[in-house]
């Protein structure tokens, strides 16, 4: 069976089990599955196309791990079809409670690849990332690294900890190392 198939199969099996506890989703709503084949971090994602139309997209590599963590993580994105589930808040948490405790779920806003490669007998290996940014906070000087960074971030985001600006500084030669993860605050500005 091919991935699309396997997905599309999986997804039905996901929408009769929200039937089996009284949510209907595709009562008043369209969904389209998709296999993502450029993502390498991310399971899926949702995305809203119009008012009550929706694209989830599964990554491919999702769809070499075992069924149950596929159909974990289309729960996960079926989620965000739901009213006010746009992020992973409190309306988000929720519907994860009632899916975890009704059908047995493990849905999360994360997931963990290395212990999802480990139950699924898969090799897991993860290539260091090149990094061709450091972002250094003003004000208490605490900085990471990223890949890539978006035209106007020092102007939307400030920093988690303290509040401060950022500073960008493009790095000459790139930083292989594991992704480091900070905080950061969208500016209300």
């Amino acid at each position: 069976m091919n991935k699309q198939k396997k997905l599309e199969e999986l997804y039905k099996q996901c929408i009769e089990e929200l039937k089996s506890i009284n949510i209907d989703l595709q009562k008043n709503r369209l969904i389209e599955t998709k296999i993502n084949t450029r993502s390498k971090k991310r399971y899926g994602c949702c995305k809203k196309l119009s008012k009550d139309r929706f694209q989830i997209e599964i990554s491919e590599w999702v769809m070499d791990l075992n069924e149950d963590i596929i159909k974990n993580t289309i729960m996960h994105e079926l989620i965000h079809c739901m009213p006010r589930c746009n992020n992973h808040g409190e309306y988000f948490k929720n519907y994860a409670t009632v899916i975890n405790e009704k059908l047995g779920y493990n849905v999360s806003r994360t997931g963990n690849k290395e212990r999802d490669f480990k139950e699924s007998n898969l090799n897991y290996t993860e290539k260091p990332i090149k990094f061709n940014y450091k972002i250094v906070c003003e004000n208490c000087n605490y900085n990471f690294f990223r890949q890539r960074v978006k035209k106007n971030f020092t102007r939307w985001y400030r920093c988690g900890k303290c509040g401060g600006k950022f500073k960008i500084f493009k790095l000459r030669n790139a930083i292989n190392t594991n992704c480091q993860k900070i905080r950061i605050s969208q500016s209300t500005n």
